[in-house]
């Protein structure tokens, strides 16, 4: 009898080592679990940008994470930020910059592997929903699965017929720069369905590791989100943005440009009464956003998955509602560009063995191009070298230990911004600056650029602009709809009659 114990004994000794590592295995390629918010500024609890914004989800994220404060966008706007996220190559190596272009039409991309292609060739069952590229520029090549479908990602959400709802519209407005509450229950919502799609995902048992993306939409104009999130900040309690009478005189003309862009919204939300209003619209259309967070964080944290799966969310870009009279994204500025990004790794990971750290803020200036390389090292994915990003591995595991780095943003073909440590430098297709020490200046309310006491910082900060900056490839320039702005293609380009005759519509 004490001969059969011994065996069982061994039996079980040997099955448990098995399973531990079997268990260990797994984690050679843990599941990724991808949240892509859209126009998502700093205006979240981790991110300190407004002192009204309720984000209770992310702020509950936070403390079982990292946030990296300091993260950058590689473009202002949706489809080259993205694109560069989920290709992991820089807009001035690919040459996909503009909102206008398509970016499967880019040479340089055309045989690029995406995010969801490596994983899926790296043996992971990959689904998503939502928007994770740009509307209908879809990745048909890197999905298993996809809600709607893989060449119709948006699900059907409601609009009003008649737009806008809360101001009369200008010539060439944007119909979709909208904000107004819905009798409508969460349920009944696009992002919603995003949710539950990638939840039932993360409810089932899968025979081999999985990337999911969810791309919520929201806060992404427009605000149409139920009334229950505008009831929670009252009108008459709205905080505008810190301002700066005549902080806009210290900017040159192509600054100057992108604030009247598409017929100077700052001046029609003002003439109309509207700025608090907007404002309520965008706290409302984070609050949402951030509960369709949660639900993801709960249906994972109920999974089976929820002790080996990566979490990453993160925003294409910024947003600004008022800040130097500009509105929307499409500018250099730092709410701008600043976004979201914030990294769960779990323990046991093979090459972070400790998991990331937790509820740690990080200062160190990264880009979205990391979350790529970031991942493929995480995940044991087969080896590519060709990224324009940094993986953040280490920088997971330690925060807080410094590293100096410059990041590139560019707007269109052409304009710059470098971000290192507390600097901003911007410089534009014409020629004309700007410079701000965000740790006494975080308003960029004081452009240095002129000032000669600064001439070495702002010709160091400089020095990373790229000096040969790949073409926009005018094969991939999409038809311009009667409110867009030409996207900035070359110098010869910007200084054009073509050009010129374009932009005298917005006068």
């Amino acid at each position: 009898m004490r001969r059969l114990s011994e065996i069982l004994l061994l039996l079980l000794v040997i099955f448990g080592a098995r399973c531990a590592s079997e268990s260990k295995a797994t984690l050679d390629h843990p599941n990724v679990l991808f949240i892509s918010l859209d126009d998502m500024n700093d205006w979240v609890e981790p991110l300190t940008g407004h002192p009204q914004a309720l984000t209770p989800q992310l702020d509950r994220f936070a403390q079982t994470g990292v946030t990296f404060a300091r993260n950058y966008a590689p473009s202002p706007g949706c489809n080259p930020s993205r694109s560069a996220v989920l290709t992991g190559l820089h807009p001035v190596t690919s040459g996909m910059y503009s909102n206008y272009q398509d970016w499967r039409e880019v040479p340089a991309l055309q045989q690029v592997q995406t995010i969801g292609q490596h994983f899926r060739e790296s043996g992971y069952f990959t689904a998503g929903a939502g928007k994770i590229f740009h509307y209908s520029q879809v990745d048909t090549m890197g999905w298993d699965d996809y809600y709607p479908s893989i060449t119709d990602p948006m699900p059907q959400e409601f609009l009003f017929e008649d737009r806008p709802v809360n101001m009369d519209a200008f010539p060439f407005m944007y119909n979709m720069f909208d904000w107004a509450p819905l009798e409508l229950s969460d349920e009944e919502t696009a992002d919603y369905r995003t949710v539950e799609y990638i939840s039932s995902q993360l409810e089932r048992e899968h025979d081999m590791p999985f990337f999911l993306a969810a791309g919520i939409y929201r806060p992404h104009l427009p605000w149409y989100v139920p009334q229950e999130y505008f009831d929670r900040f009252p009108l008459e309690t709205i905080q505008k943005p810190r301002l700066l009478e005549n902080d806009v005189d210290d900017l040159g003309p192509v600054a100057l440009e992108l604030i009247e862009r598409g017929g100077n919204y700052h001046e029609h939300v003002v003439e109309a009464g509207e700025w608090e209003k907007a404002i309520q619209g965008y706290l409302a259309s984070i609050a949402y956003a951030d509960a369709m967070v949660g639900r993801l964080l709960d249906a994972l944290e109920s999974s089976p998955h929820s002790e080996n799966t990566i979490v990453v969310i993160w925003s294409d870009h910024g947003w600004q509602l008022g800040e130097k009279e500009h509105w929307r994204k499409f500018a250099l500025w730092e709410n701008v560009i600043r976004t979201v990004l914030m990294m769960r790794v779990p323990e046991g990971v093979t090459v972070l063995k400790g998991g990331s750290a937790q509820g740690v803020r990080t200062t160190n200036v990264t880009s979205l191009l990391d979350i790529y390389p970031t991942l493929a090292a995480l995940c044991n994915l087969t080896e590519r070298d060709d990224f324009d990003g940094e993986s953040l591995v280490y920088m997971l595991g330690n925060p807080l230990e410094p590293k100096p780095r410059p990041v590139i943003t560019t707007y269109d073909w052409g304009s710059y911004s470098i971000r290192y440590e507390d600097w901003h430098y911007i410089r534009y297709i014409d020629g004309s600056e700007e410079l701000y020490d965000l740790q006494d200046d975080p308003e960029e309310w004081h452009n240095r650029a002129g000032d000669a006491t600064y001439a070495e910082k702002k010709a160091m900060l400089a020095s990373y602009i790229p000096a040969e900056p790949i073409d926009l490839p005018e094969e991939s320039l999409i038809p311009l709809m009667e409110h867009h702005v030409p996207p900035y293609r070359s110098s010869e380009y910007f200084f054009s009659d073509e050009r010129a005759q374009w932009m005298k519509r917005f006068d």
